[in-house]
């Protein structure tokens, strides 16, 4: 299933998309997309529902994020071996681990605001996975039993703030809108294998990302084993899993960054795309 959050920004309904691609509306089925919603139990009674019953939504509205309610935004850092290779850091020997607050997320379609006076604000196309149930100290065989599905993550990184301002990187990581999340939170069931999807990205045109899931230094089992054993992750929780190469500060003689007037684009393979404009604050 691809389940979707559509609507005007804090007003979304919960949905899902159809076979056609035509949105259907689940709001007589489930409150929201959240929680007890992205537990088995609950998931498989979402597929066995007759779709052409459920009404069908007009015209295209916004997508949001497909979860809400959430409560926690780990991500990964370094995780492909030549993006920490063109950004001059080390291989990791584990994973680096860093939090992006909660109100930096922002819908697939929305607009990317570049903070007063941001300089270096740049890209990062990420799988990134949902938790389904409570996971406390997971083993590796057993983690992907805890996963609800997958996402998309743009994990937008202002570098001078990431790098030049001490050593969190969360302060870089964090501004409003610097999470653009979605669009779809598809199930698990529909991807067999997460460490074996392409994806890419887009700055106005012209190709800045290319890569596979394939490549990643820690794949999805390892990380949520890994994050499981420090700290509870909830129904909801969202894990992005990192970058391949391409990113704007890596790029040679001179980094290239988001300007005002920019779009981005961006998709990993099964779970859709994502697209926004960049403008000032």
């Amino acid at each position: 299933m691809k389940l979707v959050r559509y609507g005007e920004a804090g007003q979304e309904k919960p949905g899902l998309i159809d076979a056609q691609g035509a949105i259907r509306d689940l709001s007589g089925v489930v409150r929201d997309i959240y929680g007890n919603t992205l537990g088995e139990e609950s998931l498989a009674k979402l597929r066995g529902l007759d779709v052409n019953s459920l009404p069908k939504v007009s015209g295209s509205p916004r997508f949001g994020v497909p979860v809400a309610n959430v409560q926690k935004l780990i991500c990964i850092g370094l995780n492909f071996s030549d993006h920490a290779k063109e950004t001059n850091m080390p291989i990791p020997t584990e994973p680096v681990v860093f939090m992006k607050a909660i109100s930096a997320l922002n819908g697939p379609n929305d607009r990317v605001i570049l903070p007063n006076g941001s300089k270096k604000s740049d890209w990062e196309v990420e799988l990134a996975f949902v938790i389904g149930k409570t996971a406390r100290s997971v083993s590796e065989s057993e983690a992907l039993d805890y996963i609800a599905g997958y996402t998309i993550c743009n994990d937008v990184s202002e570098r001078e703030w990431q790098l030049e301002h001490g050593s969190q990187w969360s302060k870089g990581k964090s501004f409003d809108t610097f999470a653009p999340v979605g669009p779809y939170l598809v199930t698990k069931d529909e991807i067999p294998d997460p460490q074996n999807l392409a994806m890419w990205l887009e700055v106005s045109g012209k190709r800045m990302q290319t890569g596979n899931t394939n490549t990643m230094i820690f794949g999805v089992q390892k990380l949520l084993s890994y994050l499981s054993y420090f700290v509870t992750l909830a129904p909801g929780d969202i894990v992005s899993t990192g970058t391949p190469p391409g990113v704007g500060a890596g790029i040679k003689p001179k980094p290239v960054f988001l300007k005002p007037g920019d779009t981005i684009r961006l998709g990993i393979d099964g779970l859709g795309e994502q697209k926004q404009s960049v403008t000032s604050d």
